[in-house]
């Protein structure tokens, strides 16, 4: 059994101590606290196997030749996609394998086909021609130019990536510190003035459409393998990175930090300059960690750079934030406020951000849908089930009305 599951069964058991220790149930209460005691064992003994075989070097699996299975960082996205839509393969029985390791990786079988989240670990640059088709002809998938995107930057920045989750995810949390005093002989300690509560992370889908060359999947080149996997991979993770950022938290998109009601804010004040002395300020007093960053948009970006000082010299980025380790994108919203005006600038511990996925990237391959049927392409729809949280909303401070 793996640790997810015993630590939802262990959440499970407190539940039922706690209802029996409402209802002053004592038999009740007892037993929950048995299991717990047996369940705890089990949980610990599985940490270790867990610690175990992440110390363990990594072990090739065995072809059907016999030879060494390459990891999962070598798996083809242009072969799965092929196998996917009923295409012929190099090696059916490795795909077979391939889908059946990632599916126990996922806990769950793949609505279409799984595509490991290593194999989108590099980019590749890539050209279209001038109908924005790839040219059938003098094919040269090694001069395809992606379209001008930004650039994922939440995991940049630090945020912790919990992975391999099934079920919703209970995180405990201290919100208050135990009363500390000093007491004379045989006086009472005051009372513990610990409080907790917890964060719950909870599966949200997202997910794309995108066609497909016959064509195209039928090339064998390295480059068309990094083309796809470029096309197939950015558009989710840019949207995974822009709701970490800035989700509604509302109907099927999670909740980003700048939504946050629980994550502290100060308002604009005059200039970046003061705005982001107040911010460092207030991270003080709430005993931030060290490993924190300003995050913000292009346009505040502009107008600091613009800043000079009384004798008209330039004033860097590094005086403006003082000192402390800024980054600017897209990614960050500069709609927000009643004017729809006000640009996101939010400063923290990123390591404080937790990112939760629940599965691979479950890719569906559909050769018969009507639109590309009748071109002989194919559509490909692509997955992913994510969630946001903040462990600690004290980590981050936002500004709000930040106008350029």
């Amino acid at each position: 059994m793996k640790t997810a599951e015993l630590l939802e069964q262990r959440a499970a058991l407190v539940d039922r101590m706690n209802t029996a220790h409402e209802k002053d149930d004592n038999a009740a209460f007892e037993a929950a606290e048995t299991e717990l005691r047996t369940l705890d064992g089990k949980l610990e003994r599985q940490r270790k196997i867990d610690d175990a075989e992440r110390a363990e070097s990594g072990r090739a699996l065995v072809t059907r030749d016999g030879g060494e299975f390459a990891e999962l960082r070598n798996q083809s996205l242009v072969e799965t996609l092929r196998y996917g839509a009923g295409m012929p393969v190099a090696d059916r029985a490795k795909i077979e394998r391939e889908q059946a390791m990632l599916a126990e990786r996922a806990g769950a079988p793949a609505k279409g086909v799984y595509v490991a989240t290593e194999a989108f670990e590099q980019r590749a640059a890539m050209t279209t021609d001038t109908a924005g088709t790839v040219t059938p002809t003098d094919f040269r998938p090694d001069l395809f130019t992606s379209a001008l995107t930004a650039t994922a930057i939440v995991t940049r920045l630090g945020a912790t990536t919990l992975s391999g989750l099934t079920g919703d995810v209970v995180i405990p949390r201290e919100t208050g510190s135990p009363n500390v005093a000093w007491v004379n002989e045989n006086e009472a300690l005051p009372v513990d003035g610990a409080s907790f509560d917890s964060l719950t992370l909870t599966p949200h889908h997202v997910g794309v459409i995108t066609e497909l060359s016959r064509q195209l999947l039928q090339q064998s080149s390295p480059q068309v393998e990094q083309l796809v996997r470029n096309m197939m991979s950015r558009n989710i993770a840019l949207e995974i990175d822009r709701a970490a950022i800035a989700g509604s938290g509302t109907g099927a998109e999670p909740l980003g930090i700048l939504n946050d009601a629980a994550v502290p804010s100060v308002a604009f004040d005059t200039d970046l300059f003061t705005t982001s002395a107040n911010m460092i300020a207030a991270a003080d007093i709430a005993n931030v960690g060290t490993s924190r960053a300003f995050l913000s948009t292009n346009g505040v970006r502009a107008d600091a750079t613009k800043l000079r000082d009384a004798d008209g010299h330039p004033i860097t980025l590094a005086e403006t934030f003082h000192g402390e380790t800024t980054y600017f994108t897209n990614q960050a919203p500069d709609e927000l406020g009643a004017g729809t005006d006000e640009h996101g600038l939010v400063y923290g511990d990123w390591n404080d951000l937790l990112i939760g996925i629940w599965s691979q990237l479950d890719i569906l391959v559909n050769p018969f849908a009507e639109t590309a049927y009748s071109k002989g392409n194919i559509l490909v729809r692509a997955m992913a089930t994510v969630d946001f949280g903040v462990r600690r909303p004290a980590s981050f401070v936002k500004a709000s009305g930040v106008l350029v």
